[in-house]
């Protein structure tokens, strides 16, 4: 499967439109990049071409890794189950703590040396007992059209999809990236527009529409993500918004992860977020009505497992990625009270563990070369 292919890796899209002076305006996200003959666009991965904005980065990966469900983070979505996860280059935010700079700040397409087209990434994930893909890494706003088509030959195999994203794009290729996935981690920056404009070269608001759209027009399951940085987002003020906003905005039962950052990119003049602040946050959170609150990229066996909302038991244990203690019925409630638990579980958790696992696509048709 493959949409309107120009040569191998280029592909048509369908968000732009003219200008009268000649330039090509996209209409993917925000940004609304005007382009001239042969110019990219903010992202890099789309440019323009013969009077249109084409995708560059389609059906290429800078490499395909198992994880478990956990690390995208998502603790309600299939919990123990393995992911294929994979991501391109490029990117329309402009995060100056950018954890995974090394892709999403790439100005090199040729870090993409590894080829898979939909049919093949779905044939992986399934050979290798995977219950989801994961458009992660860098975000998949960038590579919509890929994304999309992987998640429609997923779908129809069997195999979730699953989008990590920071939210920032249009109302119409909003609908069609998230209508198209089963689970969505949305990385919300801070709650200020200052850090957004200053930090992120985005906005808040944008984001707050598009975690309202996933959560109350689409049947993704949703979870979200605060990286916090010492000085910067991390304040009782801050997190006291964060927090009531989502409970008004969203309800108490979508899960929250507040993760620690660590020096890198831009900021490495910002020490790593100490564990306490991650606790207090997590209990702003508690406090402010949330029922599911975890802390991440620490360990915290306590801030990492799931509780019961009703009776206040410990329903799923964790110790990083590794589950322990399963206290869910197989319809997904907790085995004491009988108090449903927010989420999407199958009837047993999965087994897959901390393994972290690389994956050659070139046995499964895809080639692994890069594309001529």
């Amino acid at each position: 499967m493959i949409r309107n292919q120009i040569e191998p890796g280029v592909v048509s899209t369908e968000y732009w439109h003219r200008h009268d002076d000649g330039r090509i305006q996209c209409d993917l996200c925000p940004r609304n990049c005007r382009l001239h003959s042969g110019q990219r666009g903010a992202c890099f991965v789309r440019a323009e071409r013969d009077g249109e904005i084409v995708l560059t980065s389609y059906g290429r990966s800078s490499g395909f890794c198992i994880d478990p469900i956990e690390k995208k983070p998502l603790n309600h979505f299939l919990p123990g189950s393995s992911v294929l996860s994979f991501g391109t280059a490029g990117c329309n935010l402009a995060c100056k703590f950018c954890q995974n700079w090394d892709m999403s700040k790439s100005r090199e397409i040729d870090i993409l040396s590894s080829w898979a087209l939909p049919e093949a990434l779905v044939e992986a994930a399934k050979a290798n007992g995977c219950a989801s893909i994961a458009f992660t890494y860098n975000d998949p706003v960038v590579f919509l059209e890929y994304a999309v088509d992987v998640a429609a030959v997923a779908r129809e195999r069997g195999i979730k999809s699953v989008a990590v994203t920071a939210g920032y794009i249009c109302d119409q290729p909003r609908q069609q990236l998230f209508q198209a996935m089963d689970a969505v981690n949305v990385d919300l920056k801070a709650f200020s527009e200052d850090f957004y404009r200053r930090i992120c070269g985005s906005t808040l608001a944008n984001t707050l529409e598009t975690l309202e759209y996933i959560y109350h027009q689409t049947d993704a399951w949703l979870e979200v993500t605060t990286l916090l940085i010492p000085g910067q987002n991390d304040s009782d003020e801050a997190l006291e918004q964060l927090t009531r906003w989502l409970v008004t905005n969203l309800g108490v039962d979508v899960p929250l992860h507040f993760s620690a950052f660590h020096p890198d990119w831009k900021m490495r003049d910002i020490p790593a977020t100490p564990p306490a602040t991650l606790t207090r946050a997590r209990e702003i959170a508690l406090a402010n009505g949330l029922e599911y609150v975890y802390t991440g990229n620490v360990h915290d066996s306590v801030g990492s497992s799931t509780y019961c909302p009703g009776c206040g038991d410990r329903v799923i244990e964790r110790d990083w990625y590794e589950l322990g203690q399963w206290q869910l019925t197989a319809s997904g409630k907790c085995a004491g009270c009988d108090q449903p638990i927010a989420g999407k579980f199958a009837s047993q958790p999965g087994d897959w563990g901390r393994q972290h696992q690389r994956v050659d696509l070139s046995r499964f048709g895809s080639g692994k070369s890069r594309p001529r």
